[in-house]
Formats: C-alpha cells, sequence, structure tokens
C-alpha cells in the first residue's frame, strides 16, 4: 500500500488532473567543467509595481537584473513579480553570500514568476542555464518559488549546463519549491562539487520535469547531485529520461521522501548510484531511503478481472534502482566500483525492466526495499545489447554475486551472471503487460477498487445516482481542500522543523556497450 503522503496527493491530482518509446540505449551524462501554517501569499494583482523587478522591456531584463545581483551585496533579494516571464539570454548569475531569487509573495503553482532561456542557439550551442550560483562568495544563497522553462521543445539537447548550475566550492545553499522543466542540456536541476568543497545544499519541495525525451541520447536528469552532504527531500520528479535523481558519489548526501514518476517517456533509471567519477565510486554516509518510484501504468480502460493493459506510449523504467557502474556503463570501468553507501525502504510500483539491479558494488546495505501496488516487469532486449551478452530476464530484484562483496542484500534478489549494460533493454512494443494502477498524473491514481457489476450493465443514471453523484462532487472539493491544506502544511513543517541541518556532477560520457 502507498504511503498516507502519496495517498492524500493521488487524491487531490485524482479529481483536477486531466487524463517515443526509448530506441533503449546506455549512454548517460556528459562532461561539466569545474568553474568555479500555510504559505503567506500575496498575489499579482494587489502588488504595486514598485515590489518587484519588471520583466519589461525585454531587451534589457537580462542585463538589469544581473546588475542587480552584481551591484547590490551580500544579503540581496532579487525580487521578480508574480505571474510574469522573464525572457532571459544568458544566466541569471548569484554574486555575493545570501543572496536570493524568488518571487514577490513565495506564490506556488503558476502564479510563480518564470525565467524562460531565450539566448540564442547557433550550430547546436547556446544558453542551455537559467540560474549560475557558483560564485566564490555563494555560501548560503538561495532560490526559492520561481519556475524555470528551458525551452528545448522537440529539439535535440544541446552542450552545456543544467537548468539551474548551483554548488562549485560553496556551502548552505538552498533550492525549494522550484518548478525546473524542459532543459536544452543534460539535467534540470545539477549540484555541482567544484574542487570538492561543495558542502550542505539542500534541495527540497520542488517540482521537476518534465526533462529530456527518450529518443536515443536525447535524454536529461532530473535532479543531479556532486555535492557532498546535501539533502534532498520531498520532491516531484515527473517524466524525467535519464535519471530521475543521480548521485554522483556525494559522500554525506541523504535523498529521501522524493516522488519519481513517468507519463508518456521511458526513463533509463530512477534513482542511480551507478557514477564512479568524480568521487571515485564514493557513497560513504549517502544514503537513499523512503522514496517513491513509478513506473509505468496502463492507459487503457481497467476490465473487471483484469491485473494489466496497455499503455499508449509502451513506456516504463528500466532501472527503479541501479547501484555499480556495470549496470549502467557495461565494462567500461572495468573493475572500478561503487562502495559504502545505503538503500533502505524504498517503494517501487508500476511497469519496470527491474525494480533494483546490483552489480560493482562493495560494502553497500540494502535493505527493506518492497514492491508495493501493481508492478509488472517486460523488459526485453534491446537492438543496442552487446551481441553475445546474456541479458538477465526482467525481474524485481538482480544481483551479479560475482561483482557484489561485503555487502548486505535484503531477501528477494535474483543471482545472475551478466549485470552489464542493462538500460539497453527496451519496453514490449504494445500488448496488455501493464499493470492498472495510477500516479500524479494519471486521473485514475485514487481508484483501487473494480467496478460494480450494476455499473457496466446500466445504460442510464437514475435520479438516486444523480443526487448521489452530486453529493460525492461536493466531497470531493472538500477533500480536495483538505488535502491542500494538510499538504502544504505538512511540507512547511518538514521545511523548517529544524532550523539548520548539518545534512558534483561529473563526466558520464559513458559509452556503455558497444552498439550491435
Amino acid at each position: 500500500m502507498l504511503s498516507g503522503r502519496f495517498s492524500l496527493l493521488c487524491l487531490a491530482t485524482t479529481v483536477l488532473a486531466t487524463p517515443a518509446r526509448l530506441a533503449s540505449g546506455l549512454h548517460h551524462r556528459r562532461h561539466v567543467s569545474h568553474e568555479s501554517g500555510l504559505f503567506a501569499r500575496t498575489f499579482a494583482d494587489v502588488l504595486p509595481r514598485n515590489d518587484c523587478e519588471p520583466a519589461d522591456p525585454q531587451d534589457t531584463v537580462t542585463d538589469r537584473l544581473n546588475t542587480l545581483l552584481n551591484s547590490s551585496g551580500p544579503g540581496y533579494t532579487l525580487p521578480l513579480c508574480p505571474s510574469e516571464s522573464y525572457y532571459i539570454t544568458a544566466p541569471l548569475q548569484f554574486a555575493a553570500h545570501d543572496q536570493e531569487i524568488s518571487t514577490v509573495g513565495y506564490p506556488e503553482g503558476d502564479d510563480r514568476a518564470t525565467l524562460v532561456v531565450s539566448g540564442a542557439i547557433t550550430n547546436g550551442a547556446g544558453q542551455t542555464t537559467a540560474v549560475m550560483g557558483q560564485c566564490a562568495d555563494c555560501d548560503d544563497i538561495k532560490l526559492r518559488h520561481i519556475q524555470i522553462n528551458g525551452t528545448r521543445g522537440n529539439n535535440g539537447p544541446i552542450n552545456g549546463g543544467a537548468n539551474i548550475e548551483m554548488g562549485g566550492d560553496n556551502s548552505g545553499q538552498l533550492i525549494e519549491f522550484v518548478h525546473s522543466f524542459d532543459p536544452r542540456g543534460w539535467s534540470c536541476l545539477h549540484i555541482a562539487e567544484g574542487t570538492f568543497k561543495c558542502n550542505n545544499q539542500t534541495i527540497q519541495n520542488n517540482d521537476i520535469g518534465p526533462c529530456g525525451t527518450d529518443a536515443f541520447q536525447q535524454w536529461a536528469d532530473g535532479i543531479s547531485i556532486s555535492c557532498m552532504n546535501t539533502v534532498v527531500r520531498n520532491n516531484m520528479v515527473k517524466n524525467p529520461t535519464d535519471g530521475g535523481i543521480v548521485i554522483f558519489g556525494a559522500p554525506g548526501t541523504l535523498v529521501e521522501n522524493n516522488t519519481i514518476w513517468i507519463v508518456d517517456n521511458t526513463l533509463l533509471g530512477g534513482i542511480n548510484m551507478v557514477d564512479y567519477d568524480p568521487w571515485s565510486g564514493n557513497y560513504t554516509n549517502t544514503i537513499v531511503r523512503n522514496n517513491l518510484i513509478m513506473g509505468g501504468f496502463a492507459t487503457s480502460d481497467e476490465e473487471p478481472g483484469d491485473a494489466d493493459g496497455t499503455n499508449s506510449e509502451d513506456v516504463i523504467i528500466k532501472i527503479g534502482i541501479a547501484i555499480g557502474p556495470r549496470t549502467w556503463f557495461g565494462n567500461q570501468y572495468y573493475q572500478n566500483v561503487s562502495t559504502s553507501g545505503t538503500v533502505l525502504n524504498n517503494q517501487l510500483t508500476g511497469a519496470f525492466g527491474y525494480a533494483m539491479a546490483m552489480s560493482s558494488a562493495r560494502n553497500f546495505t540494502v535493505q527493506g526495499n518492497t514492491l508495493t501496488g501493481n508492478t509488472s516487469f517486460i523488459g526485453r532486449r534491446g537492438p543496442n545489447c552487446t551481441a553475445g551478452d546474456t541479458i538477465p530476464n526482467a525481474a524485481g530484484f538482480i544481483i551479479d554475486p560475482s561483482l557484489v562483496s561485503l555487502s548486505t542484500e535484503q531477501s528477494g534478489f535474483m543471482n545472475v551472471s551478466d549485470g552489464d549494460g542493462l538500460t539497453c533493454i527496451q519496453p514490449p512494443d504494445g500488448g496488455d503487460y501493464w499493470p492498472f494502477g495510477g500516479n500524479p498524473s494519471n486521473p485514475g491514481a485514487a481508484s483501487t477498487s473494480s467496478p460494480s457489476p450494476s455499473s457496466s450493465s446500466s445504460s442510464g443514471i437514475s435520479g438516486g445516482s444523480k443526487a448521489g453523484i452530486a453529493i460525492g462532487v461536493i466531497l470531493a472539493v472538500a477533500a480536495i481542500a483538505a488535502a491542500t491544506y494538510f499538504i502544504r502544511r505538512w511540507a512547511l513543517a518538514r521545511a523548517t522543523a529544524s532550523g539548520t541541518e548539518p545534512w558534483r556532477r561529473s563526466g558520464y560520457l559513458g559509452k556503455g556497450k558497444q552498439l550491435s
């Protein structure tokens, strides 16, 4: 059974939400240079114009905003106007410690100001980043309550950074209540390691995605973490295509209470602990716990007695949680391993190739991870799988025991002899293989009961039924209001309960397996 917080979220989105298959691949990330109560709501229509920096004229907005950040010193807050779109042609650059970029009144949803990446693209190069927070004096900066539209659209990715580039040799940065989506580059949000001094960042309560497409090598991450002692919690990551949350070692990092789900794009990996660079595979004290990962679900109408149906886009998550570089890159990294991480009490539901895959790992603790709700395992050998390699059959939990040492794994893992390059699999081409269920984007998410026999045999609606529907609508509206109140109150309490908590993306140009 899904957790209480997810069930509550599904109830609200069930009433409000509107109801390319991946040509499987193995390459992942690209090298990046190391430069370097309820919320009070004040709506836009009652804000004096001089309380925020205007978006117009557009031809000067980038320079105006950057001049304010550069000239105003530590502690300055750049106030953006609610519901306004800022068409920027270069990144906004934090310039001093304790600065903040936020929307006036701290609204949520579409009331947040939107930074629109608008720089020209020439010969496959151009602006990819909206906000840069890696200056030499960028401790304790804050990015809050805004939206970032990377404007990739139907185009392929271009070289450059993520929508948001933070970290560097800084500590204490905060990113919260930010919606980052459609990046031109490789990730929606990246916290870089700098010269391995990045420390103690917090990424919480954000809604991330969609990120990239599932066309071959046009993927993008949701959240990419390479900074040690980072907290990544309470984020909703929708429709990433490369990794939902990718942890590049980042020793001491805590990844908890996040939800990752797909809608119409296949995702290579939900949570990835596969990168040897830049921390030489060091995941010491990195903990991944209590996250919810939701694979594909049937989009066809559920029929009484049926457990599975079709999915209009044939989407799956190839690996729900991936541990060890060989699961992703094959033998590219030879004897290199991921070491000393902890993976606890995560839940996985929906359609996967593998719920969890583990290979080339040492001193890992993997306990209490469960399949919940309806699941299916339906990946099949794809055209990019290396000829002659044995690809394990789709399954819940698989491990290559010859390449895993000094680790503690929960029961239920199936031993395989070749756990290499598993992202070469692809979903089946149609068929009744996807479990019925739902996620935050599926109107059927909150429905778990089968239709009553009378519902399929009645050709009309009686007066009593209409009255029942009316009462039901009233109750649903009341439930949504209650759900919204408690979700926001819960999020605020989680974000502020303990004040200050001690709690890099590098290159991932993996060749993976050879193309067959």
